[in-house]
């Protein structure tokens, strides 16, 4: 691992070098720990010949990694600022508070430059083992979901189930839930930000769970729809038709060298023709469930290969309820047979 680490820290000094940075100051926690590997560290300076990190003094380094210990109420970005010798320091303007800036431009006397989130824009492309790891917690969220969907749902609330899958999912090995599981019954079925409540399950419901586990702290999302009951409602197996074969579009549309807004369009056509102005939502995943890229028409470029995205496409009918269906899945070359999926739990519309 300590390779994988130094390989990514060379990367962003030699991005920082050509943009004509002399040093590099990372201070937001979750680019710290993918630079170093270390829950320990809180900040990380890359200079053109060392490597230099915050940490408490019992702090066991990589090679080549040089720990200044923490200062009992002095902000380690400044520590770390007061040791650069560069005459431009990039920084995280999105992380730091104006008053942290000043206390860095203070004790460093370098001309600070924005990093524009030049560490984000390399975390998006993700390493085989990252991958592995999304793999590992996507099955987790997996097996929760299908051991539920196994159980009795009608009379218990959103709450109970949404509890009881976070737990499962710490059962089956996960560091946690990778966002509070939301499970909506009923009219409160299709929403993207509905919050488990104490509505209960009953006979004829639909029922949506979104639910997402955390592995080594990877992170993964999925959402299925199911019905409640012995047989669904014509319209309700319509509506999941429908979205359904949207979402198929979504993702089948991922591909290499797609562009961002691949999906949205694909999904569209297939909503427009079935006559429904749903919701059309996918981004980045990895340490955060909500990362670079966006999928969506304000993006410009093109998907690269190994970029982990969600892709969820929703209906909602106010006092009815609605479908979501959400996966969670790699993007790939066409030639390697297009995106890998890696939430696999069936988008089939279920009885249950």
């Amino acid at each position: 691992m300590a390779e994988v680490h130094t390989e990514r820290r060379e990367r962003l000094r030699a991005g920082c070098l050509a943009a004509g940075i002399d040093a590099t100051l990372v201070t937001r926690p979750v680019n710290v720990h993918w630079l170093t590997g270390a829950d320990g560290v809180r900040a990380l300076l890359v200079t053109r010949d060392a490597v230099v990190v915050a940490a408490a003094a019992d702090h066991r380094p990589e090679q080549g990694v040089t720990v200044l210990a923490d200062v009992p109420g002095a902000d380690p970005a400044a520590l770390l600022a007061a040791h650069c010798p560069a005459v431009s320091l990039g920084f995280e303007e999105h992380d730091l508070t104006v008053a942290r800036y000043r206390a860095v431009a203070a004790a460093s006397g370098a001309r600070l430059v924005d990093l524009d989130r030049a560490v984000e824009r390399l975390r998006m492309v993700k390493d085989e083992e990252e991958i592995a790891f999304l793999r590992i917690a996507a099955e987790i969220g997996d097996q929760a979901l299908g051991e539920l969907l196994e159980s009795i749902l009608v009379g218990r609330t959103e709450r109970h189930l949404a509890m009881e899958l976070e737990r499962r999912m710490v059962d089956h090995g996960a560091d946690g839930a990778a966002y509070p599981v939301r499970v909506g019954a009923g009219e409160h079925s299709g929403l993207a930000g509905h919050r488990a409540g104490d509505r209960r399950v009953e006979d004829g419901d639909f029922v949506t769970v979104a639910i997402g586990a955390c592995y080594r702290g990877y992170r993964t999302s999925a959402t299925r729809t199911f019905v409640v009951g012995l047989a669904p409602a014509d319209w309700q197996v319509e509506l999941h038709r429908q979205v359904f074969e949207a979402q198929r579009a979504a993702r089948e549309s991922l591909v290499a060298d797609a562009p961002p807004d691949a999906a949205e369009f694909a999904a569209r056509r297939v909503l427009d023709a079935a006559g429904r102005p749903g919701e059309v939502a996918g981004q980045g995943i990895g340490l955060e469930i909500a990362e670079a890229p966006r999928l969506g028409r304000e993006e410009f470029g093109k998907l690269d290969n190994r970029v982990p995205v969600t892709v969820a496409v929703g209906v909602h009918l106010p006092g009815r309820g609605g479908v979501r269906i959400e996966d969670t899945l790699v993007v790939r070359p066409s030639e390697d047979g297009g995106p890998e999926l890696l939430t696999i739990t069936t988008k089939e519309l279920l009885a249950l």
